[in-house]
Order: structure tokens, then C-alpha cells, then sequence
């Protein structure tokens, strides 16, 4: 009976919701600088230079830490990674509060944020590995799309949060509540999380189903080979870089990661500065353009797996939305040419909402990601992706400093979606998954590393 089969083969929406608010926690955990930083800079006098190095510091540790986080997510898989990286996260961020009280907060807080940056880096590959191991590929459009929408729901969830806590208690207190908020999501970790084929409540109707579709859900569970693919080879990593469409994926992460850098980091600064709101009124009005990205995120997916079924393309599945939505990213540039305030705010939901819509890179990793280094394709994306969370803050302070504009700024981030178009055209061409170890692949194509 259909009510039976949907009751039967629910738990990997279970799973996928407990990732998208694992995204969703460590999203709001890193724009908490965000929302604390105009009211901190004023009590601590930091310059916006030395602002958007703080914003970088978190990027330069999750760039340097990502390719170790995937090895080690391949190693010991995703449950005690992330319990690990989570835990230690969230008492970083709870210290953070604590800055006022040093002789040198800035740098105290350069130090906190590049710790968060190492211990936030395995959420991205142990996500792409849990999206290949509970989705059939028919289903990776809407899960890696549901899943990358977590930082727009941050944002509708956290950033009024914080914008009430800065305005009601003081700044401090964003890092206090959010440091137990990650202690707590730790211990639901713990509980709810095991791989496909250990679960313990799923049922062996839906582990058919998923396995028949291409999911990875054998991961760790043949003995007979795990002692001679214990795990993922340093070499592997020279594979990985000698694929022009791996590179190519690569490269246009780098491009889309500048435009969320912007919104995770300057943005309400923005709004502040450039638009003369409050900081509360900045993060209430922020929610606007984080709401329809997640629509844009949530609908690629759909769309993606749609004209997967209709086209049976890959490459035209993939690339068609990402292609759309990151043109409609470049509508940011026109805010340059309003003070209408009405206007700027649906300029940026456009862009949030082509953001979302072209955000496929979780999805497309998941498709192409050789079976046996899912979590280390997933590492080198991340942080090739993120190495704009280095330059993208930093280089609109020096825009800001130099000008005393954002004008230069948001022609920067919006030039960014157009390098990502032109790298999965160009450089990227078919897609389809990377193959490195054929013999160690199993029937039905799993691999054997660890979970």
C-alpha cells in the first residue's frame, strides 16, 4: 500500500533535516561577527580593516583545514567528525564573548575565529558524503539543495536572534546563546546520526530503494575489503586535481562562495552603513533576501532533478539552473543606482534568490566525487570555495577604506557569478562520477572506507 511504502521509507528526510540544521547552526555560528561586529567595533574601536580580517580569519583556518577534515571524515566517518568538530566549535564561539575583557581583542578574536574556521571545516565533506550514501541520484537535485538552503534558514532564524540579543543585552551575548545552542545540537548528534546501513531504525524496503538508485549505503559495511581500503590515500588527491571537471567545479565554487562571503559577512554592515539602518532593523531586514533564497534554494532542486528525469543529462540538469541563477546574482550591481529603498531590497532578494537557484555545488560534487574520497572531493571543494571568504572580506575593506563606498564592493561580488558561469561551460564539460580505484569498488558500485 503507498501509506506503508512512505511510512517505510522516511529516514533519510530524517537525516537530511538533521544536516540542513547542522549547516543552518555553523552558518549562524560564523555571521555572528556579522550582526555583533558595528556594535563591538564602536565598544573596542576596531577599524573596518582590521573588521575584515577578523571576517577572514575564519576563512583562512576553514580553507587550510578542509582538505585534512575530508581525509579524516573518510577515516572515521561522519558521526564522531562532527561531534568532535561541533562540540569544539561551539565552546569557541561561546569564548568569543569573553574579548572585551583581554588587552588585545582584536587579536583574541582573530585567534577564536581561526579556530572556529578548523573545527567548522568537516560540516561541508561529511554532508557530501551523507548525501551519496542516503540519496539515490535521482534524488541528489532536491537533497544537496535542501541541505545548501540551511544558510539562508540561518539567516531567517539567527539573524533576528542575534540582531534581538545585541540590541536587548549587548553584543556579547550572541556568542554566549549561540555557544550553548551548538553544545545542545551536539548531544541530538550523538543520539540521532548512524550511517544508512546501520541505522537503526531504517527499513530494509528503503536501504533497497536508495541502493537501487545509486546511493552509497554500503559505506563500512564489508569487512572483507576494509583492510585493504581502510581509507582515502594521500594519493588520491593528485587524481582529484588532474580532472579538468573536478577543477572546473572547483573554480566556480570559488565564484559563488565571493557572493555568500558578501552576505555572511558585510552585508549588514551594509545596510548600516551604506542605507542608515539600525543594527536591529539590518537584521530584520536581512531576513528578506535570505527568505527567498531559500525559496531559490529549495526550488533548484526540484527543478535540477526535473529536468534530470526529462533530459536524462546530468550536465544540462545541473548546469541549466546554476547558469540562470547566477546571472540573476549579477542584479546586485543595480543597487548601485537606487537609494530607493524598495528597490535595493528586491534587487538583493533577486540576487539571494539566484544565489540559491545556482547553488548546486553540493549536489554536483555528490554526482561526480570518486566513490572512494567522497568527504576529500568534498574537502578540496570547500576549500577551494572558501578560499573567497579569505580574499572577499578583506577586499572590500581595502574597497571601503579606499572609497568610502560600497559601490565598488557589490560590483566586485557581483562579477563573481559570471566566473562561475564561465567555468562550468568552459572548463568543467560532462558530468559525470570520477572513477580512481576500479578495483576497489563493490558490486553495485560502493566503495569500502570506513563510516
Amino acid at each position: 500500500m503507498p501509506g506503508i511504502r512512505f511510512r517505510q521509507i522516511q529516514y533519510r528526510f530524517v537525516i537530511l533535516a538533521l544536516i540542513t540544521m547542522l549547516l543552518a547552526l555553523s552558518s549562524g555560528d560564523r555571521a555572528t561577527l556579522s550582526i555583533a561586529g558595528p556594535n563591538m567595533s564602536k565598544d573596542l574601536g576596531i577599524s573596518p580593516v582590521e573588521l575584515g580580517w577578523m571576517f577572514s580569519a575564519f576563512a583562512w583556518a576553514y580553507v587550510l583545514a578542509h582538505i585534512p577534515a575530508g581525509w579524516i571524515t573518510d577515516k572515521l566517518g561522519a558521526k564522531v567528525t562532527i561531534l568532535v568538530g561541533l562540540t569544539l566549535w561551539s565552546i569557541v564561539t561561546f569564548l568569543m564573548s569573553g574579548v572585551g575583557w583581554l588587552a588585545y581583542p582584536f587579536l583574541a578574536m582573530l585567534a577564536l575565529r581561526f579556530l572556529l574556521g578548523v573545527f567548522e571545516s568537516p560540516v561541508g565533506p561529511v554532508a557530501g558524503r551523507i548525501i551519496a550514501a542516503w540519496f539515490p541520484s535521482s534524488e541528489r537535485g532536491i537533497a544537496g539543495a535542501i541541505f545548501n538552503s540551511a544558510q539562508y534558514v540561518s539567516l531567517v532564524i539567527f539573524t533576528p536572534l542575534m540582531g534581538f540579543l545585541d540590541h536587548r543585552f549587548g553584543w556579547e551575548h550572541i556568542f554566549t546563546v549561540m555557544g550553548v545552542l551548538g553544545l545542545a545540537f551536539a548531544a541530538l548528534w550523538f543520539i540521532t546520526y548512524f550511517p544508512p546501513a546501520v541505522h537503526p531504525k531504517v527499513s530494509p524496503v528503503e536501504l533497497d530503494y536508495i541502493r537501487a538508485g545509486g546511493a552509497l549505503v554500503d559505506l563500512g559495511s564489508t569487512p572483507a575489503n576494509a583492510a585493504e581500503n581502510a581509507g582515502p590515500k594521500w594519493s588520491d588527491l593528485a587524481e582529484i586535481f588532474r580532472s579538468r571537471m573536478l577543477v572546473g567545479i572547483f573554480l566556480a565554487q570559488y565564484g559563488i562562495s565571493s557572493i555568500t562571503w558578501f552576505f555572511v559577512s558585510w552585508f549588514p554592515s551594509y545596510l548600516v552603513k551604506a542605507r542608515g539602518f539600525s543594527v536591529l532593523d539590518a537584521s530584520l531586514i536581512a531576513t528578506i533576501p535570505a527568505i527567498a533564497g531559500f525559496i531559490g534554494g529549495v526550488a533548484t532542486g526540484f527543478f535540477s532533478d526535473w529536468l534530470l528525469k526529462r533530459s536524462g543529462s546530468l550536465g544540462v540538469a545541473r548546469k541549466t539552473p546554476i547558469t540562470i541563477g547566477l546571472l540573476m546574482t549579477m542584479l546586485i550591481i543595480g543597487c548601485n543606482y537606487t537609494d530607493s529603498t524598495a528597490l535595493i531590497l528586491a534587487l538583493m532578494s533577486a540576487a539571494f534568490f539566484g544565489k540559491g537557484f545556482g547553488s548546486l555545488g553540493w549536489t554536483v560534487v555528490a554526482d561526480t566525487a570518486p566513490k572512494e574520497v567522497v568527504g576529500l572531493t568534498g574537502g578540496v571543494f570547500n576549500a577551494i570555495g572558501n578560499t573567497a571568504g579569505i580574499v572577499t572580506p578583506v577586499a572590500i575593506g581595502y574597497i571601503l577604506a579606499a572609497t568610502g563606498s560600497f559601490n565598488g564592493a557589490l560590483l566586485y561580488v557581483g562579477l563573481h557569478g559570471l566566473l562561475a558561469i564561465v567555468s562550468y561551460w568552459v572548463v568543467v564539460g560532462p558530468i559525470k562520477r570520477m572513477v580512481i580505484r576500479e578495483s576497489a569498488a563493490l558490486p553495485g558500485g560502493a566503495p569500502v572506507p570506513a563510516e
